[in-house]
């Protein structure tokens, strides 16, 4: 038997550099997201010191992941969440993943972190999605 797979990548310079991962790697019906994070399409961060537009801008390069391996959202199973300064920031990352999925429920990890892989990066979130999940 013959398990299809694809990869994503955003297509930016730091990715062809050789990180060793890519953005997403589809094996079969299940998609594993590699962390985002608040990049514009050069690679620099969105929104230094401002956690909303962080997640917003977090939150919407996870759209294009899920939309070039023809996911949606909704068939995300599991977040893992990574915020430097949880403790003040715990009710916007509550609102931001709201906000995000709606009346989705997918399970979920939050750890706050000392730090992430960008100066100034606040936020990070990585998925597994099932493609045989209602889109």
């Amino acid at each position: 038997m013959t398990i299809s797979t694809d990869r994503f990548d955003h297509g930016l310079a730091w990715e062809a550099d050789g990180l060793g991962y890519t953005q997403a790697f589809r094996v079969g019906n299940e998609i594993y997201v590699s962390g985002q994070l608040a990049h514009d399409e050069q690679g620099r961060l969105i929104g230094e010191g401002d956690f909303a537009a962080q997640a917003k801008a977090t939150f919407a390069n996870l759209d294009k992941v899920l939309q070039g391996l023809g996911a949606t959202r909704n068939q995300v199973a599991e977040t893992t969440v990574l915020v430097v300064g949880l403790r003040d920031k715990v009710s916007a990352v509550f609102d931001a993943h709201r906000g995000y999925f709606g009346s989705h429920r997918p399970a979920s990890t939050m750890s706050g972190v000392v730090e992430l892989a960008l100066p100034g990066q606040l936020f990070e979130v990585a998925v597994k999605v099932r493609l045989d999940l209602p889109a």
